[in-house]
């Protein structure tokens, strides 16, 4: 009898072998696909797109697949999201346009080509001291209008039961939101320079992402298998900042933040971080983190992924790994197939592994290779594994 799409997820990240590699694509702003390679793939299949956004949010770019195109890709999983404020949502709808999208952090994003934002507005730019950190008007994360939606929408999905919900409260991850806040360059200085402020803005950061972690995993209750979170910290060649920082700054924030996730839900914590992080991926195993992703093996010492999957096999699984940079962009159908099947053929013995394009399908990648991708990915991911 064959697996539904959940059971198939669950087992893989149970370390043990389901009948196929599960899918993951549309589940989330890393798992995901910008709109325009959305729509030529939803023109490829004779399917409507629709036009719908993660979060309800365009200038992020990344579309919302409709169920027919899901079901096309075999992806396994389901996504739940939380909401901007409706005060927010509102403001942004009446601006004038191509005006700077402020979220309701006060940071934002501003538009640097014809319907391409990029983060420009950075609120603390200028802050150094603790009193300008008690000072910033900070958000209301007990605005229930963020998860509203919510406990309808987990439980519709968990009444089906058919696939894996994996739930994403749009960037509670406190170093990125400190350099939303004060920008990477400034940020990564005050880290350097000024270690008291640069902890304690992110330890009021990460307080307030908790805060709204708590409402989101409680209007979930036990609807819910994976819980996305994550913060990127590796670059092409490196870290952005010495292990030994991360591990005196920045890890025990980590820590009490997975801390907090595991003590109010029994689901997994997928931890997203871009770049080359090997030297820190067994602080993630220590701190409770299950599912590592994305795998950046176009990024120094993640490319040997078979090493990867030797050390850390037993205790962490795997999403992502597919490349984005020149494979999915730029190679061939038949370049995709071979890379799926190197993957798989290194990640997913014995289970642990689920398949999926590093970070954002961009703009870039044809669609005829989305498909070429989810293809192999049935083909060459049915266990017993082929070899």
């Amino acid at each position: 009898m064959p697996m539904t799409h959940r059971e198939r997820v669950l087992t893989a990240l149970d370390h043990a072998e389901p009948d196929r590699v599960p899918i993951v694509v549309g589940a989330s702003n890393a798992t995901g696909m910008k709109m325009r390679p959305y729509r030529g793939l939803a023109n490829l299949l004779g399917l409507a797109p629709g036009d719908a956004y993660i979060y309800d949010w365009p200038e992020l770019g990344t579309a919302d697949p409709t169920e027919a195109v899901l079901g096309r890709l075999g992806t396994d999983v389901r996504p739940i999201f939380d909401a901007f404020p409706a005060a927010t949502r509102q403001r942004n709808q009446a601006r004038p346009p191509h005006a700077p999208c402020i979220d309701d952090w006060g940071s934002g994003q501003v538009e640097v080509g014809e319907g391409h934002w990029f983060p420009g507005v950075h609120p603390m730019s200028e802050a150094e001291t603790l009193d300008a950190i008690e000072a910033y008007p900070w958000p209301d994360m007990d605005d229930p209008s963020r998860v509203a939606h919510v406990r309808a929408e987990a439980a519709r999905l968990a009444a089906d039961g058919e696939f894996a919900i994996m739930a994403t409260p749009w960037l509670l991850f406190p170093l990125e939101r400190a350099f939303a806040m004060q920008g990477m360059e400034a940020f990564l200085g005050n880290l350097a320079l000024e270690p008291e402020f640069a902890e304690a803005l992110l330890r009021r950061i990460a307080g307030l992402c908790t805060r709204l972690m708590g409402h989101f995993l409680h209007e979930l209750g036990d609807d819910v298998d994976i819980i996305k979170i994550g913060d990127d910290l590796g670059t092409e060649t490196s870290l952005l900042m010495s292990p030994a920082m991360y591990r005196r700054i920045l890890k025990p924030i980590h820590a009490e933040y997975i801390a907090f996730i595991k003590a109010h839900t029994k689901a997994r914590v997928f931890f997203h971080t871009d770049g080359d992080v090997t030297d820190l991926v067994d602080d993630f195993v220590e701190i409770g983190v299950d599912i590592l992703n994305p795998i950046q093996t176009s990024s120094g010492r993640m490319a040997d992924i078979a090493s990867i999957k030797r050390r850390h096999g037993a205790h962490l699984s795997f999403c992502g790994a597919i490349d984005t940079q020149r494979v999915l962009p730029y190679g061939t159908p038949a370049e995709v197939r071979a890379e799926v099947r190197r993957v798989i053929e290194a990640l997913a013995p014995g289970g642990g592994y689920l398949l999926a394009a590093v970070h954002t399908i961009m703009d870039e990648v044809p669609p005829e290779n989305v498909l070429a991708m989810v293809d192999a990915a049935q083909e060459f991911g049915r266990y017993p594994l082929r070899g």
